[in-house]
């Protein structure tokens, strides 16, 4: 009696990507990085607390290229995640849910977490060539 040849309910392939599925899944995704960086951030302070040669290792890979590609991808993961989280705040509360402000609050919320990042990046190395 059931038709099997055709799918139970419309997939991903069947839409076409909107900018709040979009921030849904990048919201995830970077739920996810900030769990890896967290890994990251436990690996410094055990190799801190180990001693000055395994804290070296884990200094020079932090400082390598992939080292802080890594860092700045969790760093935008962070800030990402916490303005999508304010914007999820403001949907708790019953706001924001006009077509209009959707959009204009989820390219917000991507405007503000790159330039949170740039920002952090640019204070983080100001203070590095203060403090040398």
């Amino acid at each position: 009696m059931t038709n099997t040849d055709r799918p139970l309910s419309p997939h991903l392939q069947v839409y076409r990507p909107q900018i709040t599925s979009v921030l849904s899944i990048t919201h995830r995704a970077t739920g996810v990085a900030l769990a890896v960086g967290l890994l990251m951030l436990v690996w410094w302070l055990i190799a801190a607390a180990a001693g000055p040669g395994a804290f070296e290792t884990v200094q020079v890979f932090y400082g390598s290229i992939i080292g802080r590609l890594l860092l700045l991808g969790w760093s935008f993961a962070l800030f990402y995640h916490l303005c999508n989280g304010i914007r999820h705040l403001f949907w708790d509360a019953g706001r924001g849910f006009e077509l209009g402000t959707v959009h204009f609050t989820g390219w917000l919320v991507v405007v503000a977490a790159a330039a949170l990042t740039v920002l952090a990046w640019l204070w983080g190395y100001a203070s590095m060539g203060a403090s040398a």
